[in-house]
């Protein structure tokens, strides 16, 4: 503020709340069905987020099988196929993306009608980040975080894989080295490539907690993780022009891959040029699989030397190589982080609880809002409203009547009657416990008695 030459000290500051956003939180044990229901009864865009790359396609597929048009996203992808993935979406071509965290940074599509996270967020500040892209219109629009028994045992376990032993990582670091040949006091300003999945393979070490410990290592400062690199694939054509037009190669399509390489792109015969298989592939039709099968064939042939992309994770020296045990580890980048991490992940646990007066104004609290009054729309005060304006044999009434008429799935008695979640779901296991209704092979419940 001073070098602004202001004259005065200037504060700007804005609500967290978002008025036309509709927080939920659905505890249940079957989380995919959970997704499903949702994306039915919420017409309109929607983003789905997830922890891992492969769970993305997993659940995309499932959504598709059940008639909701959804794609895959994750920052694995390459440039071309996210930006086909992202204007689809962006179109309406695609209703559904499903993502990890990599997806949304710098894309602007105002109509997402629902937000859901299928995995619960390692911090609220995560969570309020990406249910921020719901209803940036400003019609009403709904983010659900789906809970189940188990999540609150995964959290508290990435914790403890994100911060493991200190003896575990001076472990790391003593095999690292020696996995990379850097001798003791070596390695000061040398960079190497570092194949993470072979180490761990060769050490029979477990995977997350030696990504963490990499990373922790990083910053204390003895060594700098650098992962996925990507090294964009190269040709050079080695044969003599004449020599391209008698090939006889046996992978189909081979010659159409070999024109595009040479209508594409230029100075091939000259020096290695940077190539992308994907706008190969854009530009013939042809699979990347079958484009890589050719540039093979043609690399056997000695027509041309391919050299493929691939991502290459490498470990820089900023310092000389130092025996295991003189490793010290400052409290500012292990226990300072490990207990902001716990912090976090209680705030996290805490605001997906039943015990909840408001999801909102938990988030705001969070946020240092402290004064907020309740929204009146997020689950949790729906919910009280509910509560409040009925008895236990208003409940029992409405159970017995509905699965009377005819058997009804739990979800249907949840959809149809004007009660709670917590509340149906308690008065149908008292009923089923009492032998009023029956619980059917088809998960369905029945009451015996014949209408009156």
């Amino acid at each position: 503020m001073e070098r602004l030459e202001f004259k005065q000290r200037n504060v700007f500051s804005k609500s967290f709340a978002r008025d036309n956003l509709s927080y939920v939180v659905r505890h249940t044990h079957e989380k995919m069905a959970e997704l499903v229901h949702i994306l039915q009864r919420v017409p309109g865009t929607a983003i789905v987020y997830v922890r891992s790359r492969k769970r993305t396609k997993v659940i995309s597929d499932h959504l598709n099988l059940n008639g909701i048009k959804a794609d895959y996203y994750h920052a694995g992808l390459s440039i071309e196929e996210k930006e086909d993935k992202q204007n689809k979406w962006k179109t309406d071509e695609c209703r559904v993306v499903v993502a990890t965290n990599a997806f949304g940074m710098g894309i602007d599509k105002p109509d997402v009608r629902v937000v859901v996270h299928v995995d619960v967020p390692n911090s609220l500040e995560e969570y309020y980040q990406e249910a921020g892209r719901a209803g940036r219109d400003g019609k009403h629009s709904y983010v659900v975080l789906l809970v189940s028994s188990t999540d609150s045992r995964t959290l508290h376990r990435h914790v403890t894989d994100s911060f493991p032993e200190k003896d575990f990582l001076r472990t790391v670091y003593e095999r690292a080295c020696n996995f990379m040949h850097v001798a003791v006091g070596c390695g000061y300003d040398h960079q190497y490539d570092f194949n993470f999945n072979l180490f761990c393979r060769t050490f029979n070490l477990p995977v997350l907690p030696t990504h963490s410990a990499l990373n922790i290592l990083t910053r204390a400062g003895y060594i700098s993780f650098i992962e996925e690199v990507e090294a964009q694939s190269r040709v050079m054509i080695l044969a003599d022009k004449n020599e391209l037009y008698e090939l006889h190669t046996t992978t189909p399509c081979a010659d159409q891959v070999l024109q595009a390489l040479l209508r594409i792109y230029t100075g091939l015969f000259a020096d290695y040029v940077f190539i992308n298989e994907d706008v190969i592939a854009y530009r013939t039709g042809i699979d990347q699989e079958t484009i890589y099968n050719s540039l093979l064939e043609f690399t056997r042939m000695h027509i041309l030397h391919y050299v493929p992309r691939k991502r290459t994770p490498f470990i820089y020296f900023p310092t000389s190589r130092e025996e295991p045990r003189y490793l010290r580890f400052p409290k500012a980048v292990y226990e300072d982080l490990r207990q902001r991490m716990q912090e976090r992940v209680e705030a996290v646990l805490s605001y997906a609880s039943t015990g909840v007066r408001c999801r909102e104004a938990a988030l705001l609290a969070y946020f240092g809002e402290l004064n907020h009054g309740d929204c009146g729309h997020c689950d949790a005060c729906i919910e009280r409203k509910k509560q409040s304006s009925h008895t236990s044999t208003d409940v029992q009434e409405g159970v017995l009547y509905m699965t009377q008429v005819k058997p009804r799935t739990m979800q249907e008695l949840i959809d149809t009657l004007s009660f709670s979640r917590d509340e149906i779901c308690d008065m149908v296991s008292f009923l089923v416990d009492e032998g009023y209704i029956l619980h059917l092979p088809d998960d369905t419940y029945s009451n015996p008695e014949p209408l009156k």
